[in-house]
């Protein structure tokens, strides 16, 4: 899968669980040449659970002695606060799918995840499934398998598009201000929201209203690069305008919304990748479209909302979840994750690789089609409190309007600027 200026990525990981990493019973003497049964962790995504289920029993059909056991997430803490727990106290399972590297750099400097890249061919079977994958890798090692990605566009009601005069199939809402005009027939039509982004708090809101526009915007400049924030600049400034200007106009609610504001009706348009196309497969015709840029640039980049999946050093039978792993990651096992998630494998030639699936399935071409633009969030130190400090100076001067522009964007670039340099 060809990328735009990729960095390894954080995103919003919902994974979370219990339980022990498999001890060493039916193979080897445990760690690096280990093998015999291991465990690994899925999300608990219904469409991801089907996928897990069905590898994992195909698995362990052809291995009797290096049986895999998936889990899915229990409800509870975040995945983060979870993983890095189950670190501290060893009971990691071996594998992780669907991995937010957000946290890698800070496991990795925890102790807690296997350098794949010393692991014989790691490396090349990474780069060769992947392609450009190098900036997942931290100082030319590999602690993460770029898995997926969820290239975030427009998604919108079609309906509620034609209602307020919109043209469903060519909207034309490529520029800021042709997006910012048909928001406001949206609202004026009676639609409760135009675009309704998540107003909370959370670190990893910004990946999902500011980034993928402020990325569109400089052709996909990080957050932070070479130890230095970047969005102290014209194009920042242009984007926080642009969402502003919503909430100024209440064209975005500053509230969270209280249900499914796709499915009610209250919003015409949300910012998503295509996990949220089976959401509305009985409920919403929805249309999919760009980001917006300030000048209506063709085939923008936009943010890649990747996953990835790493192993961690509590595994016992590491050599048993690396094969398991470049098993669950073949052409094979990415047709299957695609076929019942939608989300798009990180390997070369996807659309060729899948034809056939592209074609009985029209929806998903248009993110087929952005992943080749995407770039991800910036693999930097205290990535999760330097997200958060972006968040809280943005909320302040964006959504409640409490601060300028220029402050929010002069603090949030000192404080994380601070953070990278610890």
């Amino acid at each position: 899968m060809k990328k735009t200026r990729a960095a390894a990525v954080i995103a919003a990981v919902a994974l979370v669980a219990t339980g022990c990493s498999s001890g060493g019973g039916g193979g080897g003497e445990g760690g690096a040449e280990g093998t015999g049964p291991i465990d690994i962790w899925l999300s608990n995504n219904e469409q991801e659970v089907a996928w897990g289920t069905a590898v994992v029993e195909a698995w362990n059909a052809e291995h009797p002695d290096e049986k895999v056991t998936a889990q899915e997430i229990p409800a509870g803490s975040s995945s983060e606060e979870a993983i890095t727990a189950a670190i501290t106290a060893g009971t990691a399972p071996c594998l992780v799918y669907n991995v937010a590297p957000a946290a890698v750099s800070g496991w990795v400097k925890q102790g807690g995840l296997v350098d794949l890249s010393a692991i014989e061919g790691g490396s090349d079977y990474i780069s060769e499934r992947g392609g450009d994958v190098e900036a997942y890798s931290s100082d030319g090692s590999f602690h993460q398998l770029p898995w997926k990605s969820n290239p975030v566009m427009v998604m919108y009601n079609k309906a509620l598009f034609e209602a307020a005069g919109i043209d469903p199939e060519d909207p034309q809402m490529e520029s800021h201000d042709a997006f910012l005009e048909k928001s406001r027939a949206i609202v004026d039509s009676g639609v409760q929201s135009a675009i309704w982004p998540a107003p909370t708090s959370e670190f990893f809101q910004p990946w999902f209203d500011f980034y993928p526009l402020y990325l569109a915007e400089t052709d996909g400049t990080m957050l932070v690069e070479d130890g230095t924030s970047t969005f102290d600049s014209d194009e920042g400034r242009a984007v926080a305008e642009f969402w502003a200007t919503f909430y100024e106009e209440k064209l975005s609610p500053n509230e969270a919304s209280t249900d499914d504001a796709m499915s009610a009706g209250t919003t015409a348009m949300q910012l998503a990748g295509p996990w949220a196309i089976p959401s509305y497969a009985e409920t919403v015709d929805v249309g999919f479209m760009p980001v917006p840029t300030s000048d209506g640039r063709e085939n923008p980049v936009t943010f890649a909302d990747s996953k990835s999946v790493s192993m961690f050093t509590a595994c016992e039978n590491q050599a048993t979840a690396w094969e398991f792993l470049k098993f669950s990651t073949s052409e094979e096992s990415d047709g299957q994750l695609l076929e019942l998630t939608g989300q798009m494998p990180m390997r070369t030639d996807l659309t060729d690789t899948y034809a056939d699936y592209f074609e009985a399935n029209p929806n998903y071409v248009a993110f087929a089609e952005q992943a080749e633009s995407t770039a991800d969030v910036p693999s930097i130190p205290n990535s999760v409190e330097a997200w958060q400090a972006f968040r809280d100076e943005y909320s302040a001067a964006v959504i409640f309007g409490k601060n300028s522009i220029d402050d929010f964007l002069k603090n949030a670039a000192a404080k994380i600027d601070d953070l990278v340099a610890e």
